[in-house]
């Protein structure tokens, strides 16, 4: 039957191919591959074992699941792991500790290094203890690392730890320590001013071999707008429209596309969550999204830590 079906996927037998002879493959992605390419080929578990070096077992397992679920399925299944370590708020209070200049600290230094972060979130009680590799890690694998740009630092907002617990709830799916139901929903929004449409002279070329993309230097401008979105985190959904300029009324604009449709409009309670932006700054905003739509509740980001709103994330990646 497998090799039946093979033969019919041609584009299928190419990707398997590909990841069975491709130099850049992980070891065990070739190993599976060449276990179903052998099996297309008539060839038995034992057969296969044999010429694979592996138990026969293994064989087995490997044509079951692409049987199942084809080559999706030969990728490594979701582990549950150990549970974590840290939670989400001692990473980000880390990161922000990242974000200071040293001499806040007292220390006469330029930048400081991650064994010196470690040590400054355990004189901090962030954590009890954490190794610099943690915090390497941390820093490395988060896609804005805001650290790197002088214009994103500024001094710690006294009230971060309260606020961004909050909004690290609400990712979780909690909001005042009570689990949220099947009809409440976590929305992430954000403004992108000045976007400017842009038509190159010439056409952009694609890298190739010793060669890195060609970029003509000259184009034509074709006016500027801002860009409005929204992403519903737990559904992975993204809203966005364009606006004339940011504010108040383009914002709501955002709003009304948002929670004025379902299924956010039948929703228990709807979570925007922003930043400090003036279009959506302070009380008077809360107070006019609540008025404009009662099921919604605006949570903003502690001031000047936009990045732990999740649509920066997404914009930047």
């Amino acid at each position: 039957m497998l090799r039946r079906v093979l033969g019919t996927a041609a584009a299928e037998r190419h990707r398997l191919k590909k990841m069975a002879y491709g130099h850049k493959t992980p070891h065990h992605a070739r190993q599976r591959a060449t276990i179903v390419l052998l099996a297309a080929r008539g060839r038995s578990n034992t057969q296969i074992a044999a010429e694979t070096h592996l138990h026969v077992d293994t064989v087995r397992r490997w044509r079951g699941r692409f049987a199942a679920g084809r080559v999706p399925a030969l990728a490594d299944r979701k582990r549950s792991g150990w549970p974590p370590t840290f939670t989400a708020l001692q990473i980000a209070e880390v990161k922000v500790l990242a974000c200071q200049l040293p001499t806040e600290s007292g220390a006469p230094l330029s930048c400081r290094s991650c064994p010196e972060l470690a040590r400054e979130a355990v004189t901090r009680a962030v954590t009890d203890t954490i190794s610099a590799s943690t915090v390497r890690r941390w820093l490395r694998d988060d896609a804005l690392k805001p650290w790197q740009h002088r214009s994103w630092i500024f001094i710690r907002d006294p009230n971060f730890r309260a606020t961004a617990q909050r909004v690290l709830d609400l990712y979780a799916r909690v909001f005042d320590g009570t689990p949220l139901g099947e009809d409440e929903y976590v929305i992430s929004a954000d403004e992108k001013t000045s976007i400017q449409a842009r038509c190159r002279c010439h056409p952009t070329q694609a890298p190739g071999q010793a060669r890195s993309v060609r970029v003509n230097h000259t184009y034509g401008r074709g006016g500027a707008l801002a860009y409005l979105t929204a992403y519903d985190i737990h559904r992975a959904e993204f809203f966005g429209r364009c606006e004339q300029s940011t504010g108040v009324v383009p914002f709501m604009r955002l709003v009304e596309q948002v929670a004025g449709n379902e299924p956010c409009a039948s929703a228990k309670r709807v979570f925007f969550i922003v930043d400090n932006g003036s279009s959506h700054r302070g009380r008077p905003a809360i107070d006019r999204l609540a008025s404009r739509f009662p099921n919604a509740v605006m949570v903003h980001t502690p001031v000047h830590t936009s990045w732990l709103n999740q649509i920066v994330r997404h914009e930047v990646a």
